[in-house]
């Protein structure tokens, strides 16, 4: 278990940080870059959870929030593997599987059961917790892409859960729109909006 005892160390304050093994690394590293924006996507994912609280009298709200949490210590499990350098994960370190990502499919085609298939694009936008999870959906896509840069040095079944992620954020804000009674805000090409 982790025990954090004091957050300012001042160790990065020459802009250097250290991965979990103690390796030294400059803040701009490619491998510092895939786990802070699976932070970021983290802290995205929590706004959602918090605006759940605000919202919370439409059906399956805490189905919703379930879903949500599980995935939030998912990312901190990611996260962590992506502070490791290549080999260098801890014996006693638990790292997601394929498992994990099947479990995101399965969710998403339980909630596409409930759904009509697109006609169009999706505007982000709709309740709070809809337009943020618009926004984790982008950031969990960036932090698939700066995985993909290090693919080498990054298990596959890190990025195939980033990228199934990103789609449950999608297919999460459609069901979350409908059990709420909302409309979709569709895209209307340029040459057929007034």
């Amino acid at each position: 278990m982790v025990r954090i005892t004091k957050v300012h160390t001042g160790g990065g304050d020459g802009g250097e940080t250290s991965l979990v093994d103690g390796t030294r690394v400059g803040k701009e590293h490619p491998r510092v870059a895939i786990y802070g924006t699976i932070d970021e996507a983290n802290a995205a994912i929590g706004v959602v959870r918090m605006e759940f609280n605000r919202e919370a009298s439409w059906p399956a709200s805490m189905e919703a929030d379930e879903m949500l949490l599980r995935i939030q210590q998912e990312l901190f499990d990611v996260g962590a593997e992506c502070a490791c350098p290549p080999g260098g994960i801890p014996e006693q370190m638990s790292i997601i599987g394929t498992e994990e990502g099947e479990r995101l499919v399965a969710e998403m085609n339980s909630m596409l059961e409930d759904l009509e298939p697109l006609s169009s694009f999706i505007l982000p936008t709709g309740s709070p917790s809809v337009a943020h999870l618009h926004i984790a959906r982008t950031v969990v896509r960036r932090a698939e892409r700066e995985a993909c840069a290090m693919r080498d040095e990054v298990r596959p079944e890190v990025i195939s859960y980033l990228n199934r992620l990103s789609d449950h954020c999608f297919v999460l804000g459609r069901w979350i729109t409908a059990k709420m009674g909302d409309e979709e805000s569709l895209w209307t090409p340029l040459g057929k909006r007034d």
